[in-house]
């Protein structure tokens, strides 16, 4: 990245119009050429074919993928690629990307602007090395494009606090090489990683999508907000620098921001940008980032008077699948709560989690809990929920034996979860699907 990138912040008032003078005003396409083979990166992090899911603030809006297209046709690309690794409940899924892309629209802009659509997981990887001898396997239609366009949502994110340009090339890996970012390596983490992949695209622009912005991100477990904002850049870092301002956050103080540009020799801060159109303090909004708790409990549990249970939080190294179960096992026990104490149950995520002594009932949830700990000597009574993704049925029925008698229907209508959410907007006309359309 050069000293002074440009990064601009546009209003988002009209189709077209916006996102074209955001790109414009940054000079976000300097790096295109006419004739380049043009990979887009949107964010579509999850999908259901069984219920409504909340889009704002957790999908790129078709609104702005199709803007984008549309300059890049104009400028003369010869191929777009749309790609995109959706994550759904069963690793063999291959309706809901499908469903995906119809729904929002991908298949009538392919049409209309003759892209490709390409589920990244049916597709081939390579494996690049990222340095310090990590090896992961990306997307080849990503690396063998001449130019990637990069549109992320502007959101946070659970464990790496913002979930921007950067974090969205995380969707171009392989499932291996995703579930290898969530290291149990504190110096080589999930942010770690995450500041490697934008080393990997040599010629880039991103256009962060903030008309809606998200809460508590990356999933619609979130809380959206109409921001109405439109960021883009030649460059990812100066841009992610930029996005992370406008939720509120010090960029040195978001980790893979931090070594991102500890990589490329500058200073983590808005110093090293050349901030056009609106001003960042005109816009900067603080969005919460972390889900709280209480000790060993998540605060909604502590304030029910949960008592008898640790559910220690959640760290990076857990990956996508448990990540994805640990919000329903949650609301599952919080449910399964009858005011009388448990006996003395702690569960255990992700790469990291180890038993505490003197509990009763020790849960080790999913493959790496297992692995890690299955044969250590303080457990009493090892509750093994294997899999990748943890394996349901093991954990009810676990559960069970240690005197919590979990809902199998949360988990049978899993799928479903996502109407639950849809309830908090409905009444609100600025929630759209409008921008999640094509017409």
């Amino acid at each position: 990245m050069n000293s002074k990138t440009k990064v601009s912040i546009v209003k988002y008032e009209k189709p077209n119009e916006s996102v074209s003078k955001a790109i414009e005003l940054s000079n976000a396409l300097a790096n295109f050429k006419s004739r380049d083979k043009v990979y887009i990166k949107p964010n579509i992090v999850f999908w259901s074919r069984q219920a409504p899911v909340p889009p704002w603030g957790v999908l790129t809006t078709t609104r702005v993928v199709e803007d984008v297209i549309r300059i890049l046709k104009d400028a003369g690309a010869s191929q777009i690629i749309i790609g995109e690794g959706i994550i759904t409940t069963d690793p063999k899924d291959k309706e809901t990307p499908l469903h995906a892309f119809e729904t929002l629209g991908y298949n009538a802009i392919a049409k209309r602007y003759g892209a490709k659509i390409y589920n990244n997981f049916e597709r081939p990887f390579k494996k690049v090395q990222i340095g310090d001898d990590i090896e992961l396997s990306l997307s080849s239609d990503l690396l063998e494009s001449d130019f990637v366009a990069n549109i992320p949502v502007l959101k946070t994110h659970a464990q790496t606090k913002v979930s921007l340009s950067q974090k969205n090339l995380k969707g171009c890996l392989d499932m291996e090489s995703r579930k290898k970012c969530h290291s149990d390596n504190l110096k080589f983490d999930l942010d770690f990683h995450v500041a490697k992949l934008a080393k990997v695209i040599k010629r880039s622009c991103a256009v962060i999508d903030g008309i809606y912005t998200l809460e508590r991100g990356p999933a619609y477990t979130g809380t959206a907000k109409r921001s109405n904002l439109i960021i883009a850049s030649s460059d990812m870092i100066a841009a992610d620098i930029v996005g992370a301002g406008t939720l509120g956050f010090n960029p040195a103080d978001v980790a893979h921001i931090k070594i991102a540009c500890e990589l490329e020799g500058i200073i983590p801060s808005f110093s090293s940008v050349e901030i056009c159109g609106e001003s960042l303090e005109s816009v900067a909004v603080p969005h919460q980032w972390d889900f709280p708790y209480k000790g060993n409990l998540p605060s909604y549990m502590a304030k029910i008077g949960v008592q008898g249970l640790s559910f220690p939080k959640y760290d990076h190294s857990l990956c996508s699948y448990c990540s994805a179960l640990i919000g329903v096992v949650q609301v599952a026990i919080g449910n399964a709560w009858k005011g009388k104490a448990f006996d003395n149950v702690e569960i255990l995520t992700g790469k990291m989690h180890t038993p505490t002594e003197g509990m009763n009932h020790t849960v080790l949830f999913g493959k790496c809990q297992v692995a890690l700990n299955k044969n250590n000597p303080i457990i009493k009574d090892a509750i093994v929920v294997p899999g990748c993704p943890p394996k349901i049925d093991k954990l009810i029925s676990g559960l069970k034996q240690s005197g919590i008698e979990l809902d199998p229907s949360l988990f049978e209508n899993i799928e479903k979860a996502p109407a639950f959410f849809m309830a908090k907007y409905k009444g609100k006309p600025e929630f759209s699907q409008e921008f999640y359309r094509i017409y």
